[in-house]
């Protein structure tokens, strides 16, 4: 163990560890999830490549020595590079709205800097405060970073997404003229394809890639160079303007500076909207999956109309039953996203006066929604979505056997009519079609003509098998 002094005095750390005495006070006494800051390498990145801008705005405005600036540049780009990644053990949640994880990068940074100058750990060259956090505070530099790691993860939603919707683009056109019932209240009701079906959702997650980038523009701006509570107190002339420049040449995020540095740091509503858009797209993926293990129930006693691909046994017990587990993976993940939600939204509402604080907690919850949705999209699509096989005699037969069929005796013969074929249907048991013929409405060619399920399924064919009853004189009423 070595000793490191901080303003409240010494602390014993690790030999090996170039975090220091900040950082060891926080992991003894923030560690309660299990979950270190470290688990977000993206997170810490973008504060890596913050301090090696600043680091190089501040060496242009003669506030560092060169060798400092390199020095510290040149541990930022191992932090960047992920090679000390063990060194950023504090846990998740955090008292201080993020100052202990802004202390153990700076810390890090500087020991590594230090050592490459002197051979040896320690801050008798670079300093952590003096040096690495120069011109900045916690409270511009996370946010910051979390705009910039926020974007990161929503760009590999996107992709995600994409996978997504090509898969369902493929199962919409295969399933064209896959004929079958639709439900509305769980009920029957008119026909349907299941291509139609397939489309619905390839729309839903076509809108949401779009929701998912227009969230991820938004957090381009950053609040760098605002420090303390906007004023941008401790930061020098000419800082702000040269450590943007920098980052346009460092960082993977497009970032622009705040409109507002007040604003941006009182307010958190831009987080909540990220996750507002988070939780959009998880309660129509649940939807969809929820879908899917209806349509797939069975294989003998339920809907059976598609068949989703057998991914493992689904019982310890009874053999030959297969789970929708794939399906049932992504339910639970946009479960938790709704429940992040939650926790953001009430961390969002709790900043108080000139700085929102609750930046741990956002963080923790809504990087986790953005990698469990970026890890199972994916996972759905090739492992479900892209595997469905359509139960084309089961569906077939289900839509003919509808009585909401009884929808074309309504529009030709009047809706009282339409009833009284709907219950002479279902009280015999047999088709809408069958029902026609026996109460003598229509001869069974008409009948088969005029209430063929796949002419049904969309305007123009349903336009015209009302065009041709009028012609023939079958409608009566009107």
């Amino acid at each position: 163990m070595r000793s490191e002094s901080d303003s409240l005095g010494e602390v014993f750390v690790p030999d090996g560890a170039y975090y220091g005495a900040q950082t060891e006070r926080a992991r003894r006494h923030f560690a309660v999830s299990g979950h270190a800051i470290g688990e977000n390498p993206v997170f810490i990145k973008c504060i890596a490549v913050i301090k090696k801008a600043a680091a190089l705005a501040n060496r242009d405005l003669g506030l560092l020595g060169d060798e400092v600036a390199r020095a510290i540049c040149a541990a930022a780009d191992e932090v960047m590079e992920g090679n000390l990644a063990a060194e950023f053990p504090i846990d998740m949640f955090q008292g201080g709205g993020g100052t202990s994880t802004n202390m153990n990068v700076n810390e890090v940074i500087a020991n590594r800097a230090n050592e490459i100058l002197t051979g040896h750990k320690g801050y008798d060259v670079v300093h952590p405060n003096t040096h690495v956090n120069m011109c900045q505070s916690t409270n511009d530099v996370i946010p910051s970073a979390m705009n910039m790691a926020i974007y990161l993860y929503l760009r590999d939603l996107s992709t995600s997404l994409q996978v997504l919707e090509s898969a369902l683009a493929e199962k919409a056109a295969e399933f064209g003229d896959v004929v079958k019932v639709a439900r509305t209240c769980l009920q029957d009701a008119v026909p349907v394809t299941l291509g139609q079906e397939f489309s619905g959702y390839l729309t839903f997650v076509k809108r949401q890639t779009t929701e998912v980038k227009r969230a991820a523009a938004a957090c381009r701006e950053i609040p760098l160079g605002g420090t303390i509570i906007g004023t941008g107190l401790g930061a020098f002339p000419g800082y702000v303007e040269r450590v943007y420049r920098y980052l346009e040449e460092t960082s993977e995020a497009p970032v622009v500076k705040s409109t507002n540095f007040f604003d941006s740091l009182q307010n958190a509503d831009g987080y909540a909207n990220i996750s507002a858009v988070l939780k959009g797209l998880a309660i129509g993926l649940s939807k969809m999956a929820r879908d899917l293990r209806l349509m797939s129930s069975g294989p003998r006693s339920g809907l059976a109309e598609i068949t989703l691909p057998a991914m493992q046994p689904g019982s310890s017990i009874m053999p030959g039953k297969v789970n929708p587990v794939m399906p049932e993976l992504i339910i639970q993940v946009c479960f938790q996203v709704v429940g992040n939600d939650t926790a953001i939204n009430m961390a969002a509402e709790a900043g108080e006066l000139d700085l929102n604080i609750w930046g741990p907690l956002i963080i923790k919850c809504l990087f986790e929604s953005c990698r469990l949705l970026t890890g199972a999209i994916p996972l759905f699509a090739g492992h479900c979505v892209r595997g469905i096989t359509a139960n084309r005699e089961v569906c077939r037969k289900n839509a003919e056997s509808s009585l909401g069929l009884s929808a074309v005796i309504a529009s030709i013969f009047g809706y009282q009519q339409g009833v009284a074929v709907a219950e002479h249907a279902f009280s015999r048991g047999i088709s809408v079609q069958a029902a026609a013929v026996e109460m003598r409405l229509l001869p069974v060619e008409e009948a088969i003509e005029l209430m063929d399920p796949l002419s049904l399924t969309t305007p123009e064919g349903g336009g015209q098998i009302l065009l041709r009853a009028r012609e023939r004189g079958l409608t009566r009423h009107g």
